[in-house]
């Protein structure tokens, strides 16, 4: 039975294999569930399992009835019911949690092995279906539109697939709409989210305006492939540093804490395994360039590269740079530190509204107290016991002191 063009057919075929990366077999699958469910519909009977078999040599279909093998065990044969009299079949079923024999889908295992001697207990035995040549338009209709849905389904399959493996990288897109404050980006195959919260503040796109983003997480949901995006995340920083500093990308060079005041300032401790190389003057780069591309894709934010250290003095003391200390005193079961520094840079030790200190005590883990050389305790932000410290991770999870950040 005909029922499709062969060669339109084939076009299509070639078609989603060659554009989107769908196979040929899946949606040869695809059609065949489409016209059993059609032909099920049009012309079956409740209960009915059938199956199509489609040749796409000839363009032909073929439709067989399943039977699933089923015994005594397994089934309540009419004969059992009539048995027990007046007892209602909602009552019986409650006691026997066997199921209804149904002719329609069930085939005893001694009917079966009548026709298969080795037939076992849940195989499937078919049955062919007469022909329909009226197999009109609804049924074509309706089985397009399952074809459809599972090319939707296949391609959707095929993007997180692609997708999936990218999590945790750069991609880049263009700006295809904006939403109740959200951006979405055409990535070409898919369309992925920049949700506001997870936008640099301060940025604004234009429509059409190339985007780069970290691909965060990739989720199949009701309503499609949901791919989501950010640059507000502290291991976007850490991939631009990638792709411009070859030591990083090499694992010379290892980031071993991050974080972001998305727009506005950022600070990263990294650490050589190599004692010839310089982790910070890699970043920074000849003159600041590999930093200053970074902080230039990023719309201008400040970036403090300091070199971490297993000492915690040490540690802090690099973390408030660009100021200079002049002595740590520690409290280690308090995991506090109070930091002395000239007068001059008491105000840069503290940073505007705090920052510098406030990031400081989040990369390290400490509370850090900044005091001038006078003695008397600065105006800065007793900020960041050590759960607030974000580690640069797509989890966004807290970090403890002087661990390593996985970049």
């Amino acid at each position: 039975m005909a029922l499709l063009d062969l060669k339109t057919l084939n076009s299509a075929l070639e078609e989603l294999q060659q554009e989107r990366g769908i196979s040929r077999e899946s949606v040869i699958e695809a059609l065949g569930t489409a016209l059993a469910a059609a032909y099920r519909r049009e012309y079956g009977k409740r209960g009915q399992i059938i199956r199509a078999t489609f040749n796409p040599e000839t363009g032909d279909m073929e439709f067989r009835q399943a039977k699933i093998v089923v015994d005594k065990t397994l089934v309540r044969t009419e004969d059992e019911e009539e048995a027990v009299g007046d007892v209602s079949s909602e009552a019986l079923a409650k006691e026997d949690h066997r199921s209804r024999f149904n002719p329609e889908q069930h085939i005893m295992l001694e009917d079966a092995r009548r026709i298969k001697k080795d037939a076992q207990i849940d195989e499937e035995i078919s049955f062919p279906l007469q022909a329909r040549e009226d197999f009109g338009r609804i049924a074509a209709q309706a089985a397009k539109q399952v074809i459809m849905q599972k090319v939707r389904e296949a391609e959707r399959a095929s993007i997180i697939a692609e997708y999936g493996e990218r999590e945790g990288e750069i991609v880049t897109g263009h700006v295809q709409r904006f939403e109740r404050g959200n951006l979405y980006i055409d990535l070409g195959r898919a369309t992925a989210i920049l949700p506001y919260e997870e936008q640099i503040p301060g940025e604004r796109y234009r429509q059409g305006e190339r985007v780069r983003a970290l691909l965060l997480h990739v989720d199949e949901g009701v309503r499609g492939t949901f791919i989501r995006l950010s640059r507000s995340h502290p291991r976007f920083l850490v991939k631009l540093f990638e792709t411009e500093v070859p030591e990083m990308a090499s694992g010379v060079v290892e980031v071993k804490g991050i974080v972001r005041e998305p727009g506005s300032r950022a600070k990263i401790a990294v650490f050589s395994n190599d004692d010839h190389v310089d982790p910070v003057g890699a970043l920074v780069g000849q003159r600041g360039v590999r930093v200053a591309v970074v902080t230039s894709e990023l719309g201008g934010e400040k970036i403090d590269v300091v070199e971490w250290s297993e000492k915690p003095s040490e540690y802090v003391q690099e973390s408030l740079k660009p100021a200079q200390v002049l002595e740590i005193e520690l409290f280690e079961d308090e995991a506090r530190a109070v930091v002395k520094v000239a007068e001059d840079q008491q105000s840069l030790a503290i940073g505007r509204g705090g920052q510098n200190v406030r990031l400081a005590a989040r990369l390290t883990g400490w509370k850090i107290d900044i005091r001038s050389a006078g003695g008397d305790a600065a105006e800065a932000e007793k900020t960041a016991d050590a759960e607030k410290a974000v580690p640069e991770t797509t989890e966004e999870k807290p970090a403890e002191p002087a661990k390593e950040v996985q970049a």
